[in-house]
């Protein structure tokens, strides 16, 4: 076992020599050169028949004809969708310029269809600015602070002072905490009884 080498002990390596030397004919060489790749301009190729009509053409320039007329199609369609839309936008124009203005006769008979189409449409720039204007004034006067009771305040005050005095000991200050969360129950309840009255 192991007493031979499984290769072979020859200096020289292995070279494959093929019957003929490895390339392209001379025929796929000339047919090659005179390819005629350029597409006669007064024929247009129909598509699916372009070999029909040019078999000299290769696949790369059948592909780049065919994207052409695709482009050069989807080109035409956009400038007819683009003057469609500018004619659409012209006639809306004119018509909202023809439309003839009131006169005051003319006012009392279409009284009831401005009332139509305003309710359609909903209300109109200016009321809307309005309620908004209101609802700002409304919001405005609840923003306003009361002066706060006197037993209030002076809970408060003292709440502060006490927290001052012991401010590394604040769990001191329970009794002046509970005057002041008695004299916030006295006002919550006086205003609950207003309310509910």
């Amino acid at each position: 076992m192991g007493s031979t080498s499984s290769k072979l002990s020859s200096s020289t390596p292995h070279v494959w020599k093929g019957p003929s030397q490895p390339g392209v004919s001379q025929n796929l060489v000339e047919s090659l050169e005179t390819s005629n790749e350029v597409r006669p301009t007064n024929t247009p190729p129909r598509v699916g028949h372009l070999t029909e009509n040019f078999p000299s053409q290769t696949d790369v320039s059948r592909l780049q004809s065919l994207e052409l007329q695709i482009q050069e199609r989807v080109g035409v369609e956009l400038k007819r969708l683009r003057a469609q839309e500018a004619e659409a936008l012209r006639e809306a124009q004119q018509k909202l310029s023809a439309e003839p203005a009131t006169t005051a006769d003319q006012q009392g008979e279409s009284e009831p269809l401005r009332q139509q189409q305003q309710q359609l449409s909903g209300p109109s720039r200016h009321e809307v600015s309005k309620a908004i204007d209101d609802l700002r004034t409304k919001l405005e006067e609840r923003r306003q602070v009361r002066q706060l009771p006197d037993g209030v305040e002076k809970a408060r005050n003292e709440v502060v002072r006490c927290l001052h005095e012991n401010d590394r000991r604040p769990l001191d200050c329970w009794r002046e905490v509970e005057a002041f969360k008695d004299e916030v129950r006295r006002l919550e309840k006086g205003w609950v009884d207003k309310v509910v009255s």
